[in-house]
């Protein structure tokens, strides 16, 4: 398309989108939301840029290859599941690792939920912007 106003506008909406999309990762292990969802809603924001500016542009702004961001996500998903075997734990168990943690208090959670909360996040927003780049190409 040619229209300035729907390309600035998709600017904007991609760039609120993404940051929207990160909000529901991060939410998403103690609340409704997640990988899953903040990697559609992130899909959708490069989508809607796609559409308004064209594929190669979308490429661009993505700076990766989708299947390559896939196939990452892919090996951090795996790489959380396999952490709770070095600990003795069964196979996708949660561990978790509190920095500054103190007596009094149990200082900032990072828990392997979270890392593979990323890495379904990134296969989602690979595989779905593979499968929209492809057929958007071939129209």
């Amino acid at each position: 398309m040619n229209s300035l106003i729907l390309r600035a506008g998709a600017r904007l909406l991609a760039v609120l989108l993404l940051v929207f999309s990160i909000y529901m990762l991060l939410r998403g292990h103690n609340a409704p939301g997640g990988g899953f969802i903040g990697g559609l809603i992130a899909a959708t924001g490069f989508v809607v840029y796609a559409i308004a500016c064209g594929t190669q542009d979308a490429r661009r702004a993505l700076r990766a290859d989708p299947g390559n961001i896939a196939g990452v996500g892919l090996g951090i998903a795996l790489f959380a599941g396999v952490m709770a075997v070095f600990f003795g734990d069964g196979f996708f168990a949660g561990q978790w690792l509190f920095i500054n943690a103190t007596e009094t208090d149990k200082g900032i959670p990072l828990s392997s939920v979270l890392v593979f909360d990323i890495g379904v996040y990134l296969v989602v927003l690979g595989a779905i912007l593979s499968i929209t780049f492809a057929l958007e190409e071939s129209v």
